[in-house]
């Protein structure tokens, strides 16, 4: 998937208003998602991620690893963002979905083995998609 379309996916799916808020959420959630997951992950989602998508999660993910649940993944993309966490809520599943439909199904399987119960339902998934 190219970087513009992937941006038009989370833009529709989020209802912004313009394809720049829609690259700001995105960047801002998939920061925290590389946090949340192994840098050899983040490494291997950042490179089934168009441009500078990946290099946001590459950059982001190259520290180490940090351990918290779906409330703090709210807070902190609503803190990057500047939002409350239950609108980050809405952000992360339209970033999250498009994730999602970019990557590989093994790739998808691998990123939410990493998080807890409750992350595979931002990824419109209910659980591993075996």
């Amino acid at each position: 998937m190219r970087y513009d379309e992937f941006l038009a996916r989370v833009r529709e799916r989020g209802e912004y208003h313009s394809q720049d808020e829609a690259a700001e959420i995105t960047m801002a959630v998939l920061q925290v998602l590389a946090q949340r997951i192994t840098p050899g992950e983040s490494k291997d989602l950042a490179a089934q991620l168009p441009g500078p998508l990946g290099e946001v999660v590459a950059a982001a993910g190259a520290r180490v690893t940090e351990s918290f649940g779906i409330e703090e993944f709210y807070r902190r993309a609503a803190e990057r963002i500047g939002a409350r966490p239950r609108t980050a809520l809405w952000d992360a599943s339209a970033v999250l979905t498009t994730v999602a439909d970019a990557v590989s199904p093994g790739e998808l399987n691998d990123v939410i083995s990493q998080l807890p119960s409750g992350y595979a339902v931002l990824f419109g998934k209910a659980d591993l998609s075996g």
